[in-house]
């Protein structure tokens, strides 16, 4: 089964590996520990070292089924062995974030009649946003829910995934719950499920905690009108900006 490191390996941060092809300012590895970013999850940070030096990582660009790491200077050249390193608290917030809006998903989807997300965006601050189609909800109700995420960040749920076909995703309701995105596919054609034990399933590619007890507490930080349809709900680990 074809799986991202990343996936396969969300513990580990470091990474020895080869270059299979550089050009000034990027460079392809063998295999990389990075997260590119996507799905609204912002991209890992982190820095590459070899024997020519250590540059930070400002970016990445797929290509042919690869991923070309781009480097912060636009002029080094990489060569030989590399060691790639994620930055760790960067990491460690994302995977909170993604774990708490899939909690606050998951209760939308409960208590609002199967509500779709039509946007999800993460901040380098802590914070995240989703939109939802609820057009007739009480935003006072979506505040409310801050409580019972909290209760299930609590009870430590396991998170883990799986993997379906295509074709099964799309035929089993609640697993896709974007209205117009569906997470890419492996490279031998399977959905990456992720699992809340006892509370949830549903498409993604982003990174998570290993269980719900692992984050912060999540705090509702605004509840928005967008349009006729939208509600845009605000998150935030404790201790993010209001």
């Amino acid at each position: 089964m074809a799986r991202s490191f990343y996936h396969e390996n969300p513990e580990r941060l470091i990474l020895e590996t080869e270059v299979i092809d550089a050009r000034p300012g990027r460079v392809l590895l063998a295999q990389s520990p990075f997260y590119p970013g996507g799905g609204g999850q912002l991209a890992d940070r982190g820095t590459l070292r070899w024997q020519g030096g250590e540059h930070a990582v400002a970016g990445f660009e797929p290509a042919g089924g690869r991923l070309w790491h781009l480097l912060e200077d636009p002029t080094v050249e990489v060569a030989g062995p590399v060691e790639a390193a994620v930055d760790p608290e960067f990491r460690r917030m994302m995977r909170e974030l993604h774990t708490g809006t899939h909690i606050l998903n998951a209760l939308v989807f409960r208590h609002f009649d199967g509500a779709l997300v039509t946007g999800v965006q993460f901040g380098a601050d802590g914070t995240a946003r989703l939109d939802f189609d609820l057009p007739d909800a009480d935003n006072d109700r979506l505040r409310a829910l801050e409580a019972p995420i909290n209760e299930i960040v609590r009870q430590d749920l396991a998170v883990r995934d799986d993997y379906v076909t295509i074709a099964e995703a799309h035929a089993t309701p609640g697993l896709i719950r974007s209205k117009s995105v569906t997470p890419p596919p492996t490279a031998d054609g399977l959905i990456r499920i992720v699992d809340i034990a006892g509370l949830d399933r549903q498409a993604c590619g982003g990174t998570h905690l290993a269980s719900t007890g692992r984050s912060a507490p999540i705090r509702i930080l605004k509840v928005d009108n967008k349009g006729r349809h939208n509600r845009r709900i605000r998150i935030g680990l404790a201790g993010a900006a209001p």
